[in-house]
């Protein structure tokens, strides 16, 4: 009785040891470790000293804005990506993924903790971004289109959008099937951008491109025929 009654208290013992493990074991996300990485990567390009937007580069930056963080990235307002993520795959997508979201959120949730100074990464240094230019042969959309000739697509460039505007614009290819090409969403023309494709996309003739209101242009960009 006794042997078994040992035995009893030493699996007690173990389980708690366990769950106990488990629990130090669980590492809160916090600003010098994961945070300001996630910062430095999706933000600080616009968010710096004598950048374009205030200064998130360090934790005192960031502190008093966490609630106004959390409400941006929900609603994706920020970083200003300016389309839904998962329709059409873009080699330019600085869009947060919903795991990175997920560590902003859970990190204000938890208070929002500086963390170890030992894993606060460096102050990262940024330089002019290169300047895209267009080609002069890209194609206009507004409305419907026909292409009447096969069209090698390299991404698609918003010209002429409506503030606020959101669109979901899809190629119909002659066999019947519909790729996805873009879809704009709340359109904020301070953020204007091209969205490249990470694969070149080949449109045959007779494709329609479907999607762009009348009253706006949006351009095919065709791929470097060099």
């Amino acid at each position: 009785m006794m042997a078994r009654a040992f035995l009893v208290a030493v699996l007690c013992w173990s389980f708690a040891a366990a769950v106990a493990a488990h629990n130090i074991g669980v590492t809160p996300i916090t600003w010098n470790r994961e945070i300001s990485r996630l910062i430095f990567d999706k933000c600080a390009s616009c968010h710096r000293p004598e950048g374009s937007a205030f200064s998130l580069v360090t934790y005192r930056d960031v502190q008093p804005r966490v609630t106004g963080i959390k409400a941006a990235v929900l609603s994706r307002r920020m970083p200003p990506w300016g389309a839904i993520k998962g329709f059409g795959d873009f080699r330019n997508d600085e869009a947060l993924t919903p795991e990175q979201i997920e560590l902003f959120v859970d990190w204000i949730q938890n208070d929002a903790p500086r963390g170890s100074r030992q894993t606060v990464p460096p102050e990262p240094r940024f330089s002019e971004p290169a300047s895209y230019t267009l080609p002069s042969h890209v194609v206009a959309v507004s409305g419907s289109l026909t292409l009447q000739q096969p069209l090698i697509v390299d991404g698609l460039m918003p010209r002429k959008v409506a503030p606020g505007q959101s669109m979901r614009i899809t190629a119909l290819l002659p066999n019947g099937a519909v790729e996805p090409l873009l879809w704009l969403h709340a359109y904020d023309e301070r953020f204007s951008h091209p969205f490249l494709f990470r694969k070149s996309m080949r449109l045959p003739a007779g494709t329609v491109i479907r999607g762009v209101s009348a009253a706006d242009v949006v351009d095919l960009i065709p791929a470097d025929s060099k």
